[in-house]
């Protein structure tokens, strides 16, 4: 059989465009206030260099400040503070209350404005924000890398840095399958979010030499032009599943399960199942649909190998996904994965999901990932089979710090989700099961709601926010003397976990926001 690869030309990284935000006043850490005092001198633009102050020569007056863009309280010590050179002490500068009811936990307000920073601009936060830790209390919040070696430091620039994986590591004459970057798009159905969002995700792929995924709402048509980088998803429910949509698969992913609702399958409610749904995925117009827990074909391996052979008969060159939850015994279920003939094996934690995921699953249910990567890791290296098989991981990754810190415990690469769609500004409302709940149009079938996002808006924020991301992974590469990404797989030795360090070493590592206090 031939040999095929798919590459990128020496990882070309996208251009990065900026691309504001879709609202008039966008949320940012600060806000600047300009009473009735201002007499349109316009020293304030003048002075900033971040473009707060938008003047035109067109306007006598000023206009209103962009927030969104001050530096804030640090910006005192330069000769440029406009709060303090204004002649007419015009201008107030202030927190933005809204920052004490927006986020969660693990997605505190400063961490959610920060990746809409990165994915209008293409650059980590200016504004000076908290983005790399969550208020969890714990999972990825309590692992840091150690403090580097400034003699291992390499003096690298971004472009001669490796931040590419390869999906196909058996040898066995199917694609050769690399990506530029160590994450792809997570499964989003068609039903789940807007049509609009699902090709902008796809468009964001090709240009990054990525993947994103079907999830298991079936292929729409307008992602054929994309179907290099298009995932398709095989789930428990079998919805839109046709053998021609296979056969425009890189990779095919069988969903088992999901650290998100293990033991619950999938679930769509009626008001999302719109007629373009019911008819991908043959079913009725408004009627609530739920994917089994289980496929009732599959009790063993040898079942499962029947699923893989199936799929690698239809289509020669695809790779072989299967996605599992974590349960205690998840190593095993990973060998047997690779033994019944998968390149692919992704294991989503318990922290992930979307508003559509019930907490009750998300918080009791399956194994943390940050236990159960180094688990799958060592087991499968005693194996003898570790550097056959690309092992994945997802749920609750949302940053390029969390991304690495996956990595570092023995993931290839990772799957990011609720990060994509924090890009194009979903807030964390947590109404993503309702047909119109979706404030921000981008979990919606509705078709006035699903218009308020353009696909070519959506592709270039994803672009600009892993163009962001690869910034940080180069940066965390360079200091530990390391060039590619693949060199951090498994190196456990550059974390430490804080509750196993001293008084003294634990206060050396920047404090995480306390559990329950939301910044």
């Amino acid at each position: 059989m031939e040999h095929r690869t798919i590459a990128s030309a020496a990882d070309e990284l996208p251009e990065t465009r900026k691309t504001p935000s879709r609202f008039r006043n966008p949320i940012g850490k600060y806000m600047i206030l300009r009473n009735d005092r201002c007499t349109g001198c316009g020293l304030c633009a003048t002075l900033c260099p971040y473009g707060v102050h938008p003047r035109y020569p067109a306007y006598s007056r000023a206009l209103r400040p962009r927030s969104h863009r001050c530096i804030g309280l640090k910006c005192r010590q330069n000769d440029y503070y406009c709060i303090q050179r204004c002649p007419e002490h015009a201008l107030t500068l202030k927190k933005n209350p809204i920052l004490e009811t927006l986020g969660d936990f693990r997605w505190p307000a400063e961490m959610l404005i920060a990746h809409w920073e990165m994915a209008e601009t293409g650059n980590p936060p200016v504004v000076e924000l908290e983005y790399r830790l969550g208020a969890s209390g714990g999972g990825f919040d309590k692992i840091r890398f150690r403090h580097p070696d400034p003699s291992q430091s390499l003096d690298l620039p971004d472009d001669a840095m490796d931040t590419g994986i390869r999906l196909n590591k058996r040898e066995d004459g199917r694609l050769d399958k690399r990506l530029s970057i160590p994450c792809y798009g997570g499964g989003m159905s068609y039903g789940s979010t807007a049509l609009s969002v699902m090709v902008g995700r796809a468009r964001a792929a090709k240009r990054l030499n990525t993947l994103t995924c079907t999830g298991e709402g079936g292929y729409p048509a307008e992602l054929i032009p994309y179907a290099d980088h298009v995932i398709t998803q095989v789930a428990t429910g079998l919805f839109g599943v046709r053998e021609e949509t296979i056969l425009f698969a890189p990779v095919v992913e069988f969903k088992y399960a999901q650290g998100a609702k293990p033991g619950l399958g999938g679930h769509l409610l009626g008001d999302k199942v719109t007629p373009e749904v019911a008819a991908m995925r043959e079913t009725v117009v408004g009627n609530a649909l739920f994917s089994p827990f289980p496929f009732h074909s599959v009790y063993s391996v040898e079942d499962h190998k029947k699923h893989v052979d199936w799929v690698k008969e239809i289509n020669p060159d695809a790779l072989v996904s299967v996605k599992v939850s974590t349960p205690t015994d998840v190593d095993m279920v990973a060998v047997g994965s690779y033994y019944a003939g998968a390149h692919i094996i992704h294991l989503d934690g318990s922290y992930g999901g979307t508003g559509a995921a019930p907490d009750i699953a998300k918080k009791n249910i399956a194994m943390p990932i940050e236990y159960a990567i180094p688990k799958v890791h060592r087991f499968m290296t005693e194996e003898g089979v570790r550097d056959k098989i690309c092992l994945i991981a997802s749920g609750g990754i949302r940053n390029a710090v969390d991304a690495a810190k996956a990595i570092a415990l023995g993931a290839d690469g990772v799957v990011i989700g609720t990060a994509e769609l924090v890009a194009l500004e979903c807030v964390r409302c947590g109404n993503c099961e309702s047909g119109r709940g979706c404030a921000r149009g981008i979990a919606t079938t509705d078709r006035k709601l699903g218009c308020m996002i353009s696909e070519a808006w959506a592709e270039q924020r994803i672009v600009n926010m892993y163009t962001a991301w690869r910034k940080e992974w180069c940066a965390i590469l360079r200091q530990y003397g390391l060039s590619s990404i693949r060199e951090l797989v498994g190196r456990t030795d550059l974390l430490v976990h804080l509750d196993y360090l001293d008084d003294a070493e634990r206060a050396t590592y920047p404090p995480a926001p306390e559990p329950g206090v939301i910044i």
